[in-house]
């Protein structure tokens, strides 16, 4: 890929599913209640519902053969019926001495998402993938530059959790084994555009086992670029999650460009969303800013977002700036290392409690939908 891309164009549509079809039913798809009901129509006893979630959110496996409190013949038709193979890993690249994993997933339609596994001292974090491509169309984003293909289902989105966490639990990452402990909804997609699988995927996570992984939701984030109505219906959920909203400028001149949903809802419109989120959850926003060399890296652009955000209150944000991980023939490329200092001093300076992003895995196309780019290219 070479030269400017052609400009993709905000989609705010339902995805259309087409030949692609929709994917098989799986039994994280299905509530505590319906998986009986699964279960018990496929003239099994009730209690095998239990000892199937037993299997999948404990000890994270659909593999018939581990199941071995379940008679054969019973195992082999349940996990037949109820648990369809929906993701398969195609292409796994490591970095920071194996603690960063990323995976390209090839879907049962053959879309590709990806997902990333980080290992730190203290905690490990999954960052998941939501659709596949997305149709917020911002211009410095792989994944925005793909177009949307379509959204994910609530088990394609949890089976990148399970797969994460076997890997955990088995000691494929240096350290010895351990457990998933933190979430991100920062993959490829724009969560709240599909809402109802990732809630679905977060009830999944925070239920406690067996009918979920019993995350803690202050360990989960869902991400957005600004979709108004769908923080306001978050902040309804009752589940308290970590809200991230990737604001990536404080003007809605520039942010009209960097993020075309602004023109749909604006700068003053987005905090405003935000900070309501803050006053019925608690919960302390994360403002995104992925810092541009020479677009949005501005020292009054820093004094600006500063300034709106304690307009708001205090004590109710955490900025993070990240500097940007460029993706290939692009024009956009991270801010210089004086400049990023120089804009993280300013919003300190307001009292904004800042902390610059850490891009593990940069030199393995760390940000999401670089190797489907590249696999479509």
């Amino acid at each position: 890929m070479s030269g400017t891309p052609t400009p993709i164009t905000l989609n705010l549509a339902a995805p259309t599913r087409g030949a692609r079809g929709k994917p098989p039913r799986h039994f994280v798809d299905l509530t505590p209640e319906q998986r009986v009901e699964a279960v018990t129509a496929l003239g099994e006893q009730p209690f095998r519902a239990k000892q199937l979630a037993t299997h999948y959110f404990t000890h994270l496996t659909a593999d018939p053969a581990a199941m071995t409190d379940l008679p054969l013949a019973t195992r082999d038709k349940l996990v037949g019926d109820l648990f369809p193979r929906l993701l398969t890993p195609t292409r796994t690249l490591t970095a920071d001495g194996g603690t960063t994993v990323k995976t390209l997933w090839h879907l049962f339609d053959d879309v590709k998402v990806e997902s990333v596994l980080m290992r730190y001292p203290n905690r490990a974090t999954l960052c998941v993938s939501s659709q596949a491509g997305c149709g917020m169309a911002c211009p410095f984003c792989a994944t925005g530059q793909l177009g949307l293909t379509r959204n994910l289902s609530t088990a394609e989105i949890v089976e990148q959790v399970r797969s994460a966490g076997r890997s955990l639990a088995d000691g494929e990452l240096p350290g010895g084994p351990t457990r998933l402990t933190n979430l991100v909804f920062m993959g490829m997609g724009e969560p709240l555009a599909n809402y109802k699988a990732v809630i679905e995927t977060v009830r999944r996570l925070v239920a406690p086992v067996p009918d979920g992984f019993g995350m803690s939701a202050r360990n989960i984030v869902v991400s957005t670029v600004g979709l108004v109505p769908a923080i306001d219906k978050l902040i309804k959920e009752g589940i308290p999650v970590t809200l991230a909203v990737s604001m990536h400028a404080p003007d809605d001149e520039l942010r009209d460009e960097l993020v075309p949903i602004n023109t749909r809802w604006s700068v003053d419109e987005t905090l405003d969303a935000a900070h309501r989120y803050f006053e019925a959850t608690g919960r302390r926003v994360s403002i995104e800013y992925a810092l541009i060399r020479d677009i949005n890296d501005h020292a009054w652009r820093a004094d600006l977002l500063g300034e709106k955000l304690n307009a708001r209150g205090r004590g109710w944000v955490h900025c993070n700036p990240i500097p940007l991980n460029p993706t290939p023939g692009s024009k956009w490329t991270a801010s210089d290392p004086a400049v990023e200092r120089e804009f993280v001093g300013r919003l300190r300076a307001h009292g904004i409690p800042t902390t610059i992003r850490d891009t593990r895995g940069s030199d393995i196309d760390g940000a999401c939908g670089q190797l489907a780019a590249e696999e479509e290219g």
